[in-house]
């Protein structure tokens, strides 16, 4: 089942278009989740109500998502939280349509106003700070397209918690990490952060996230495919209970 879906390369084609990043999707949940089906998205009167309540034209891409998977909670809102076409709204220095918010609601997800024109806008994200005056839009992803792959990947890491997993690494983790595992296709995020960045990897059936060395993320097909990239990479795994 796995050689029907070669992630990495279907990552490579997400990362060039706009319809790659669907059909990414559409074989990620597939193979790694549910495959999507009717119903999975939201019905056009629901986008056309959000845009009249708003006074916009919601950019292509996120109509696209929204109509695909939009309803999907399990490829969108494990963790952070996805809103629903009702749910979308101006932030209050009305800069941004946001789109996403953080699970304890410490930051946000927007694309800035002056460029809701564009089919598939850049994303910024701005985080919730005790001093409200030193609150930012900063640049997260350069498509919202690309920032839906990241979602649904990020979210998968969320899922059942037979199947993923954290770990606090060191120095050999990440040296193990990369030792044992293929960097997956993915720009280098948030943007400007090259040196510091979110990096994707994949093992043997086998998804993982390096928070530039802070946290490692795991998500395996299976508990056995988990299993084994724990002994890969031993340490303090979070729901490692053998």
């Amino acid at each position: 089942m796995t050689q029907e879906f070669d992630l990495s390369a279907s990552l490579a084609r997400g990362v060039e278009s706009r319809s790659g990043a669907w059909g990414f999707i559409q074989g990620f949940a597939a193979h790694w989740a549910d495959a999507l089906e009717n119903g999975d998205g939201w019905a056009e009167a629901d986008l056309m109500a959000a845009e009249e309540r708003l006074g916009i034209r919601l950019p292509a891409a996120l109509r696209e998502a929204y109509l695909l998977f939009g309803r999907r909670r399990d490829l969108t809102s494990n963790h952070d939280v996805l809103l629903g076409p009702a749910e979308l709204y101006m932030d209050d220095s009305n800069q941004a349509l946001v789109f996403r918010h953080e699970n304890q609601g410490a930051a946000s997800w927007g694309i800035l106003l002056d460029s809701l024109q564009e089919d598939d806008p850049a994303v910024f994200m701005r985080a919730d700070l005790a001093d409200k005056s030193a609150e930012r839009w900063e640049q997260w992803l350069e498509r919202l397209s690309l920032c839906f792959v990241e979602i649904v990947l990020s979210e998968s890491l969320q899922a059942d918690e037979e199947l993923c997993d954290f770990l606090d690494p060191d120095d050999t983790s990440i040296e193990l990490l990369e030792e044992n595992a293929l960097r997956l296709p993915f720009p280098a995020y948030p943007i400007g952060e090259e040196e510091h960045a979110i990096r994707w990897f994949l093992g043997q059936d086998v998804l993982l996230r390096d928070d530039d060395g802070m946290a490692v993320l795991a998500r395996g097909r299976t508990a056995e495919d988990l299993d084994r990239v724990r002994d890969l990479i031993p340490g303090d795994w979070l729901n490692d209970y053998r």
